[in-house]
């Protein structure tokens, strides 16, 4: 049985926006996921974490997957790792983050995995994009465009635009 997930991606180390679009193709490198909607890439300061990071770029994917929601995380973690991701410092610089922010209408909260993601409705960084990707999509029954016009980063969020 498949499930779609929605998948947000950050980085802000190395040549970001290369790195994104390598996990995108690495994600979706299996018959397991197949890719169904891509956001637009936009470009933020970092929320929470150690002062002083650089911006990072971020951006959602919509998959279609039959793994299910702990396959999915290793997966993702093993795209993370693929990519040079260490786990130093919470919400610290990173090369590559992976977080699944849903997976069909799965609710679960486990030490090692919460859907849908327990930080994700205060996010502009997910949320926008999310909207600008699919202009119905909810999260909690509440559209996500109305979520991000909310969220308190938005003012720190702007379309990427490569070479500026």
């Amino acid at each position: 049985m498949s499930v779609k997930a929605v998948l947000a991606l950050g980085s802000n180390l190395g040549e970001r926006s290369d790195t994104l679009s390598h996990a995108v193709a690495d994600l979706v490198d299996t018959p397991r996921v197949r890719l169904c909607a891509v956001s637009p890439v936009v470009q933020t300061k970092s929320v929470g974490g150690p002062a002083d990071q650089p911006d990072y770029l971020n951006m959602v994917i919509e998959v279609e997957t039959d793994l299910g929601p702990w396959e999915l995380l290793a997966h993702c973690q093993a795209v993370e790792n693929k990519h040079h991701r260490t786990r130093e410092v919470r919400w610290g610089p990173r090369t590559l983050d992976v977080d699944i922010i849903t997976y069909g209408d799965l609710t679960m909260d486990e030490p090692t995995l919460t859907i849908p993601h327990p930080r994700a409705h205060e996010r502009a960084f997910v949320l926008q994009p999310w909207a600008w990707m699919d202009s119905h999509a909810t999260l909690a029954g509440v559209p996500v465009g109305e979520l991000a016009a909310a969220a308190e980063d938005l003012d720190g969020l702007a379309p990427f635009e490569p070479g500026r």
